[in-house]
């Protein structure tokens, strides 16, 4: 695996996100030096990212989730030191991390997304409820891993789901609920991979369902009809297209009760621990989790 050279495999960070980060990172940095590359672990939140070039590294494994991890930042600054780096680039990762306008560009595009509005207090929470119905999902639209979401379901409820969701100082989408199954699709290196059907045992895929919960189900196949697993499929292509991901993404869709597809969001720096979805979709397609982390990181050659 000489062709690599040093690799850091960058997780921590500082964000909300850094535990499962961290969980990520465990993974891939055991994969990768399983598969005999010179990999080694790297948390921004303990050294400086010049510490890449002064350690020597060749190319990064980017495993960082959340705020400065997937929004463009930690990729622009990669990109200035001039080291190759897994997944997307500066434009689609802060895209990508902003659910907002990620639906902006797919509804330019003609793509389905489900009907929105941006709220800036209860009292606007309110109105929305009331026009998009309830239950209301209400969602920081800059922050990933279910963090910050409520299912908002009753009106009396506004004030502290408000509360709640506004504490994380972001832009807040409140969203109709489409409450026909959620689903998620993987890409990798702008090809589909067969899809995967969640089914919590919480209200919604919440955090607690995604990382710490064993109850969670997960179907892959899907189950959906092979017309509508293809529909799927093609979606998600489009829609890593539209966002001009690279390398790997994942993109979350919803259906209702007749069966129609919904975008809900893209993941352009996916999980990668036990629970995770991109290797589930992978090893659908043949591929083990050692085998998926290197075809990744094989991206930055």
């Amino acid at each position: 695996m000489n062709q690599y050279g040093k690799v850091a495999v960058i997780m921590g960070g500082s964000s909300a996100e850094r535990e499962v980060s961290l969980m990520s990172g465990a993974g891939v940095l055991a994969a990768l030096q399983a598969s005999g590359v010179d990999a080694h672990p790297f948390d921004p939140a303990d050294k400086p990212l010049q510490a890449l070039q002064a350690e020597g590294f060749d190319r990064a494994f980017l495993i960082l989730h959340g705020r400065g991890g997937e929004d463009g930042t930690i990729q622009g600054a990669l990109e200035f030191l001039g080291v190759p780096y897994t997944g997307c680039g500066v434009m689609a990762s802060a895209i990508g991390m902003d659910k907002w306008r990620t639906k902006l560009l797919w509804e330019a595009a003609g793509l389905p997304v489900p009907d929105y509005r941006i709220v800036e207090s209860a009292v606007q929470l309110k109105l929305a409820a009331q026009d998009l119905g309830l239950p209301l999902f209400v969602k920081p639209a800059n922050e990933g891993s279910s963090v910050g979401v409520v299912k908002l379901k009753s009106l009396l409820d506004v004030d502290a789901a408000w509360a709640e969701v506004s504490r994380h100082k972001s832009v807040v989408l409140a969203e109709r609920n489409i409450g026909g199954g959620e689903y998620t699709c993987a890409v990798l290196d702008a090809q589909a991979l067969p899809t995967v059907k969640i089914v919590p045992k919480t209200e919604f895929y919440d955090y607690e369902s995604k990382y710490i919960r064993d109850d969670t189900e997960y179907h892959c196949p899907a189950g959906l009809s092979d017309e509508k697993e293809q529909q799927a499929r093609s979606l998600a292509e489009k829609a890593y297209r539209i966002l001009g991901a690279t390398g790997w993404a994942r993109i979350d869709f919803l259906t209702d009760e007749e069966g129609k597809i919904y975008l809900l969001e893209a993941n352009t720096a996916p999980g990668m621990t036990t629970h995770s979805l991109f290797p589930m979709c992978a090893r659908e397609a043949g591929m083990s989790y050692e085998t998926l982390v290197l075809k990744i990181l094989a991206t930055t050659l």
